[in-house]
């Protein structure tokens, strides 16, 4: 099991990874009768896809011998307008520290940033906008 998930009432649910038994509460967004004093269900998900990104990359660095500390991403989440509600759009600004590598280096990473799971799961309605800058 991955995580085990109770809904507190007030339309907030606490969620405990069962490996780690750490936790995180969400609560429904502001625009959604929500208090918005957490990350929302859709918030999450956005910022799954910018962690996974990071991640992944951090990975594939760590196999060409690249160190990637102090790399961040920024998310910003576009929701439906019309119903149903649902995330129409992700945007993931990438910045990445000052680096030694080729341009071919830069490619493989940012391919593999592109193709990381959370990337290939979302719904391809959802349009992906990343963008990687190389300081």
């Amino acid at each position: 099991m991955t995580a085990l998930l109770e809904y507190k009432g007030a339309l907030r649910c606490n969620a405990i990874h069962t490996q780690s038994n750490t936790s995180i509460e969400t609560d429904a967004p502001t625009d959604n009768r929500g208090k918005g004093e957490r990350f929302s269900p859709t918030d999450l998900t956005c910022t799954s896809l910018g962690t996974c990104l990071l991640t992944t990359m951090a990975i594939k660095a760590t196999d060409m011998q690249i160190e990637l500390s102090g790399a961040t991403a920024s998310v910003q989440k576009y929701m439906s307008k019309d119903a149903p509600r649902r995330i129409v759009q992700i945007d993931v600004a990438v910045k990445l520290p000052k680096l030694e590598i080729s341009d071919k280096d830069k490619q493989i990473l940012e391919a593999t940033g592109h193709a990381c799971p959370v990337a290939r799961s979302l719904h391809p309605d959802i349009v992906q906008n990343i963008t990687y800058n190389w300081e």
